[in-house]
Formats: C-alpha cells, sequence, structure tokens
C-alpha cells in the first residue's frame, strides 16, 4: 500500500489521529498477505485464516473512521484497490467462518461504504456461494450447508437499499431463491406462461417437499427487501423473470396462508416452524406494499385469491387475537411471536382493498389504536431480531470500533406494524369519522390519541415508526415532522420579540417572522441578497418580493406577490417554525401551491399521502447551518466562553480573541428558560451584545449544539474511550460535568440529564477517574452525581485509605463513601 508512505510525506493532513491509527493496522494486516499479479492486475492473496480474520476486523474499522469529508483524501483513495482486492479474493475463498465475520461487520452504513468500492464484484461473490451446492436425494453435504448458510447471512445486505440491488437481479437472484425453496425447480423458457393456478400448483408441491427449511428465513427475508427495494419501474417481462417471480410470490404468499390457518398459540415442538411463518409472513407483506407496481399487484392478486374462500373467518380470528393481548408479565417469546405474526397478517388484509371495510367494520382500527397505547404505556421494546434468530449474528455481534444503527423499524417491532396496519385503514377511505372512532372510548380521546402520535414522532428513535407516526397525523389534519426543537422554537411564532423581517401581502396584512429562522428552514422566503453564502433557490423568484430596507424596528421589509394567500402563508410559517401545520382541506390547496413554490418537499410529500418509502430518514430538523458564516448575516448576539491559554483564537468575522459564538436571540429565547428571563429583564445584561457563559469552550459549543439540533454529543465508546488514558478521559468528560452544573441554573433539564447519563455510564468503564470525578462534582455542589459517584468508590475504599488517594477530597465527601461502605458491607 503505497498510502502510507503519501500519509507520511503530507503530515496526516485532513484526517485524525485515530483515523490514522486504524489505516497503519490496516496496512500491516494486508502486508501479511501476498500480492499475485493476473496480467496488468495485482490481486491480494492469502489462505491463512487467522490472518483473513484480522484483514476483515482491521478493514471494518477503517471503513467506520471514514467520512464523507476524508473519503476523498490520498490515504483513503490508495487503499480502496487493496481493500477490494482483499474482500473479494476473501468472499470467493468461502470460508465459513471468514464469511460469517464478513456478514457481522457490515451495517448499513458499512455496507454502502464496500458497495460504493467494488459493488459487483461482492455482489458476484455472494452469488456464487448461495449457488455453489449439490444435492444428493434432497440432502445437502454439511460442510457445503455451513457455507450456504453464511452466504444467505450475507445476501441479506438486500436489507438496505443500494446500487447492490441492481446487481443482485442482474446476477440472477430469483433463480438462486426459487432453486433454495423448491428442489430441482425446472426453469422453463420464459415465453412459456403460467396461468395462476399453475402457479399456486407448482409452489405447492414444491414447498411440501421441505427442501432446506433452516434457509427459508434467509429466503422469506431476501425477497421481501428486495421487494421493498424494488424501483418502481421495474419491469419483469423486460427481463424474462416474470414466471420465477410469480412463482416466488406464489410460495411466499401459501406460506403466509399456512400461518394464518393455523392460529394457534406457539407450542415449543412447532417454534422453528413459527420462526419461519413469521419470515415469511413478513415478505408478502413486503411485497404488497412494494413501490414496484407488478409485485405489488401481483401479490394482492395471488394472496386474494388464495384467502377468498375462508377470509372473512380467518380474519374475524385474527381480530379476536389481537384484542386478546397478554399481560406483560407473560409476554414471552411466544406471545411475542404471534403477537408479530398477527400484526403482520393484519397488515396483508389491510394492504387488499377488498378487506379493508370488512376490517373496519369489525374493530380493527379499534383493535390497532388499543395495541399502540398497550405498547405505549407497557414500554414494550421487542427488535424484529429477537423474533428472528437467523438475524442474531448480524445485528447482536460487533467488531472493534463498529457500533451497529438501529434499522429502520426500530426496536419495537409490534409498535411498528401497529401504526403501519393502523395508517393503511385510516387512509383507505374505509374508515369512519372521528367521533365514531372515539364515541364510547374511555382510555384516551381525539385529543389525546394526537398528542401521542406527535409524541412518537418526537421521541422514537425509530425512523420507520416515526415515518407511520406523522402519515396518522395526517388523517386528523396535521402535516409534517413534529419534533422537540421544532416545539422549542415554535414559541417564537407570532411573537414581535426579536422579530426582523415582515412579510407584507398585497392587501396590507403582515407578519412578522425572524429571518434566521427562515434562513435555515424555508430559504426561498427571503430575497437572494439576505442569503450570503447560500445558493439561490432555483424558484426564488417565484413566490415574488419586493424588498425595502428600514430604519425603524425591523430590518428588513418583503412584499410578497398577489399569488400569495394570507392564511396559507401562515400555515406555512406554522410549518417553517413547529416542523409540522394543521389546515383542513380548502385550505391545504392553498398551502399546497406555496409549499411547492418555495420547494418543500418533505412536506409535499405528507400533502400527496404517499406511503412512507422504506429506508427513508425522518426529516430532521436542524437549525445548525445558521451557526456558519452564511448565518452570520442575522446574529445578535455573541456568546463567549471561558478564556483559556490553551486555545489560540481568531474570528473571521469580529475581533473578540476570546473563545466565543455569533448566535441568534430568538433560538437561545426559544430554548433556556434562563435566557428568556434575562433577554426581558431590563437590567443591563439584557441589552447587552455579549452573554458570558461561565463553562469551557467545549462546553459551549455542545450546549449551542443542543440549542440548535437538539442534539448532545456524546463521548466515543468501544475501543476509542478504552484505549484513552485518564487525562483524555477527564478531558472528555469535563464538558458534560460543567453542563450538569450549568443546566441546573439555566433550567436546562433535558441537557442536565443528557450529561448526567453520560458522565455515570464512563464511570463504569472507568472507576480510576471516580476521585477525580467526585472532587469535581462536589465543587460544583452536584450532589446526585457525588452519591453516584460514592457508591463507585465505596467498594474500593479500604485500598483508597491505604494509598492515600481520599487526602484530596473534602471531609463531608469521605464520610459519603465510608458510609456507603459501610452499607454495602451490611448489605453483604
Amino acid at each position: 500500500m503505497k498510502s502510507s508512505k503519501r500519509a507520511a510525506t503530507e503530515n496526516n493532513r485532513g484526517i485524525s489521529g485515530h483515523m490514522y491509527t486504524l489505516h497503519q493496522r490496516l496496512f500491516h494486516a494486508l502486508s501479511l498477505g501476498t500480492r499475485v499479479y493476473d496480467g496488468k492486475e495485482s490481486k491480494w492473496q492469502c489462505t491463512d485464516i487467522e490472518i483473513q480474520r484480522h484483514v476483515i476486523r482491521s478493514i471494518a474499522s477503517f471503513l467506520d473512521c471514514i467520512s464523507g469529508d476524508t473519503l476523498q483524501h490520498p490515504l483513503v483513495k490508495d487503499s480502496l484497490a487493496d481493500i477490494v482486492g482483499a474482500i473479494v479474493w476473501i468472499l470467493q475463498n468461502k470460508s465459513k467462518a471468514i464469511l460469517s465475520m464478513a456478514t457481522n461487520v457490515k451495517n448499513e452504513e458499512g455496507c454502502l461504504k464496500m458497495m460504493s468500492l467494488c459493488c459487483e464484484p461482492i455482489v458476484k461473490a455472494i452469488i456464487d456461494g448461495m449457488t455453489g451446492w449439490t444435492s444428493h436425494s434432497g440432502k445437502i453435504a454439511n460442510d457445503q450447508m455451513s457455507l450456504l448458510v453464511e452466504a444467505c447471512h450475507l445476501a441479506l445486505i438486500s436489507r438496505w437499499a443500494g446500487e447492490h440491488h441492481d446487481f443482485l437481479w442482474q446476477q440472477g437472484i430469483d433463480r438462486v431463491l426459487l432453486n433454495l425453496l423448491l428442489n430441482d425447480f425446472q426453469d422453463e423458457p420464459p415465453q412459456k406462461l403460467l396461468s395462476p393456478e399453475e402457479q399456486l400448483s407448482i409452489a405447492q408441491e414444491g414447498l411440501k417437499v421441505n427442501f432446506l427449511l433452516g434457509l427459508r428465513p434467509y429466503v422469506w427475508d431476501i425477497l421481501g427487501w428486495l421487494a421493498i427495494h424494488c424501483r418502481e419501474d421495474f419491469n419483469p417481462n423486460m427481463h424474462g423473470r416474470e414466471r420465477r417471480i410469480d412463482i416466488l410470490i406464489a410460495c411466499a404468499c401459501i406460506s403466509f396462508m399456512d400461518s394464518i390457518r393455523k392460529g394457534h398459540q406457539i407450542c415449543q415442538n412447532d417454534i422453528a416452524d413459527t420462526f419461519r411463518s413469521e419470515a415469511a409472513s413478513r415478505a408478502v407483506m413486503m411485497m404488497i406494499y412494494s413501490p414496484c407496481k407488478y409485485i405489488a399487484s401481483k401479490a394482492r392478486f395471488i394472496l386474494y385469491e388464495i384467502l377468498r374462500p375462508a377470509s372473512k373467518k380467518y380474519l374475524k380470528r385474527l381480530l379476536h387475537m389481537l384484542n386478546n393481548t397478554p399481560s406483560e408479565d407473560n409476554f414471552g417469546m411466544p406471545n411475542m411471536l404471534q403477537t408479530s405474526i398477527n400484526l403482520v397478517a393484519l397488515v396483508c388484509y389491510s394492504g387488499i382493498p377488498y378487506y379493508q371495510s370488512d376490517i373496519v367494520k369489525n374493530g380493527g382500527i379499534q383493535a390497532l389504536m388499543d395495541l399502540i397505547w398497550w405498547c405505549l404505556r407497557n414500554d414494550i421494546h421487542i427488535g424484529r431480531w429477537s423474533l428472528a434468530p437467523h438475524l442474531h449474528n448480524i445485528l447482536s455481534e460487533r467488531t472493534c470500533c463498529w457500533v451497529c444503527k438501529e434499522d429502520w423499524e426500530g426496536n419495537n417491532i409490534l409498535l411498528f406494524y401497529g401504526l403501519w396496519g393502523l395508517a393503511e385503514l385510516m387512509h383507505s377511505g374505509s374508515s369512519r369519522n372521528n367521533v365514531e372512532i372515539f364515541g364510547g372510548q374511555l382510555d384516551y380521546t381525539e385529543a389525546e390519541f394526537v398528542s401521542t402520535l406527535q409524541e412518537i414522532c418526537s421521541d422514537s428513535t425509530s425512523p420507520g415508526i416515526k415515518w407511520y407516526g406523522a402519515f396518522i397525523l395526517n388523517y386528523f389534519g396535521f402535516y409534517g415532522f413534529p419534533c422537540k426543537l421544532g416545539r422549542r422554537i415554535g414559541k417564537a411564532l407570532n411573537v414581535n420579540e426579536y422579530a426582523d423581517v415582515q412579510l407584507i401581502l398585497t392587501n396590507g396584512n403582515s407578519l412578522s417572522v425572524h429571518g434566521v429562522i427562515l434562513s435555515a428552514r424555508c430559504p426561498s422566503l427571503l430575497p437572494p441578497e439576505e442569503m450570503p453564502g447560500y445558493e439561490k433557490a432555483s424558484n426564488g423568484s417565484s413566490v415574488g418580493y419586493d424588498t425595502e430596507r428600514k430604519c425603524g424596528k425591523f430590518h428588513k421589509e418583503i412584499r410578497l406577490s398577489s399569488h400569495v394567500d394570507n392564511l396559507a402563508l401562515a400555515k406555512l410559517l406554522e410549518f417553517v417554525y413547529m416542523g409540522y401545520l394543521n389546515a383542513g382541506e380548502e385550505l391545504l390547496k392553498k398551502v399546497k401551491f406555496l409549499a411547492k413554490r418555495c420547494s418543500l418537499q418533505p412536506l409535499l410529500i405528507m400533502f400527496g399521502r404517499r406511503h412512507p418509502k422504506w429506508g427513508t430518514p425522518f426529516p430532521r430538523y436542524d437549525l445548525s447551518l445558521v451557526l456558519a458564516p452564511a448565518g452570520h448575516y442575522f446574529s445578535d448576539i455573541v456568546l463567549e466562553a471561558k478564556a483559556t491559554e490553551s486555545i489560540c483564537w481568531r474570528c473571521n468575522v469580529c475581533s473578540k480573541s476570546v473563545p466565543h459564538m455569533h448566535c441568534h436571540k430568538v433560538v437561545l429565547w426559544s430554548s433556556c428558560d434562563y435566557l428568556r428571563a434575562l433577554f426581558q429583564s431590563g437590567m443591563l445584561e439584557s441589552n447587552s451584545q455579549t452573554i458570558k457563559v461561565p463553562v469551557s469552550w467545549e462546553a459551549m459549543v455542545r450546549l449551542v449544539n443542543w440549542c440548535y439540533t437538539d442534539e448532545l454529543p456524546i463521548p466515543p465508546s468501544g475501543c476509542l474511550w478504552d484505549n484513552m488514558d485518564s487525562e483524555e478521559r477527564l478531558s472528555v468528560l469535563q464538558p458534560y460535568l460543567e453542563l450538569c452544573w450549568l443546566a441546573e441554573f439555566w433550567f436546562l433539564e433535558e441537557v442536565q440529564n443528557i450529561s448526567y447519563k453520560v458522565i455515570v455510564s464512563c464511570l463504569d468503564s472507568a472507576r480510576h477517574l471516580s476521585i477525580k470525578i467526585i472532587k469535581i462534582a462536589a465543587d460544583l455542589s452536584l450532589w446526585k452525581l457525588v452519591e453516584v459517584t460514592a457508591n463507585f468508590l465505596a467498594p474500593l475504599y479500604r485500598q483508597l485509605c491505604q494509598s492515600g488517594d481520599l487526602e484530596a477530597l473534602d471531609e463531608e465527601v469521605i464520610d459519603m463513601i465510608r458510609t456507603t461502605s459501610v452499607r454495602l458491607s451490611q448489605e453483604g
């Protein structure tokens, strides 16, 4: 790898020391293999399994530290050829142990990075692994079976969208999956079309053989994710895949039918069969809701045909089972799995228009709302990985420096399915009006349910759950993406405090707004000259405006065109400030027009009431853009941190020589009760252009980040934390200690809670820091933290006395540690 030499000559500019260290580890790992030259191309090779393990770990760690900023760095670019060569050769080597390791490090971020480097050869290696087997009398040799399982593990990269889906189809993934389901499947010429009855017959007879039952959960999951990420215009007729895809859909629908036909509580002896049923049912659900028109329509048609003879009987039994949700005390694996299957089945039923009115008439909406309420009330958290053992190796394992991100549906799969089914029914046109839905309801009212959905959108970490929560809110006239930061900034809506822009309509009416909020959330409402450093919106002039500078209270008046409706503009500003708006159908048409002119694409998606696309990130409310130099135009306050000798400060905007940030009063006013009171107190400080924040620069940066993004950066974890010495760890925790103290005086409860949890979680893995932490906490009068830290130190009380480490502490603190030590010893 020539990259290490280049890195040395360029003095590692543009990369962190940690990234350079990981690169060196990778360089040394790859140097243990050999290069074989095939014509002009060199290939990395090594048959030693331990070296292969070492290389996989090193690649995973190095890829994890690569970001968009460093992807084009010479050190990274020069490493790619070696990384690609090693990965592809190791996959083609087909070692069970190494394939398993490769599976465990391909989370979404890692998968996309790898696919951007070498998508086609990796996909080809996976397909080769899934096809390199032979069957004798319906059986496969144990060594081949082990490799086949690991190859199927790798094929679960289909769970994430990306160009690898195109290559999976090109490499014949449909043929591969069909061969794994049906032994000796004869792939006849594509021009020979089969009737639906013939397709179902082939599928039925093939599944009866029970070929490779252990692989079926993988097959169903791969098929489901292929469907949910498929392109809308995908046409299997053009590629000769129609027959194979039709039979795959038929196989999944038959398995789905078997699962709901049983419809009984799970017994221990058929748990494996139920795991397979869960995966098959989920695959059908994802095909029914596939963006691909062919797959979705075919799945709905085949499932309807299969269900038709006894559909109403099964539907009533399904709703009856969902209405008898077990209590939290006996909600073990069988009940979790059965409830999950029932929910998936109801979501499938809801996707077929013929059954929607029957579901509503039989109380389907009420059953789903009750289950959603039950999940939230009992704080149920069940990730799908706990219901699908074949996913365990991917989601529960991780290598050094590699953090597995939560999947799109999150760690509350029952809530996710419940919201999905409810969203489909409410938007189907078969649901009753709100009065009938909530009539006679004792547990919650419509207002309470709407508030709950808004809390789900604000608090959940799952993008899928948040999307469906927001999608259901459309039914009640709420459009957008509720969030905590929007709730805070929304306080400034229709408030003249710190407003610096007036939007004037042709009828003379005007609205006072804050330029900094518009610049971050809807720049099309501002003239281009108000946006230094920003690109002019392509349709910025379509709103129509005429600006005029004023010397009075307002810095700018913007006269809007006659096409802008006053009420529609007010509703649009509601979305800009709060993240969502509430509007009836008549006004909605005018808001849509204005939103389109302002290029608010996420809001337009909600207006269209289209299903969320699987894997789509939930739109983020983020004001951090205005902290950059481009946002200084709107700055009206400076936050100044405590000066330290270690920081050499230089500002591109002003001449202040101490660490500071150019901020905006309206954001601080909305986020902090203390600053709101200070600004409005009439005291000298209220008119000052500078606020001195009594914490270090590092702490202040984190605080401001929270004000503008609702996120408080957390310290590094894993080996990054483990490899730090005591001083480095203390310097990492110091800002959070300061924030704990400041948050108490500034009434920032959320900041204090997050900081407190960060400190306590780090103490558990760094007990030797407890002496220093408890001293700082005591000096800052953080007695809750002192008490917790005393609990960490109490078991070591005698050793600490002998070593003299306690001498630096006050008697009050020492006595607290002593008392806790005695109590723990008495409790045994």
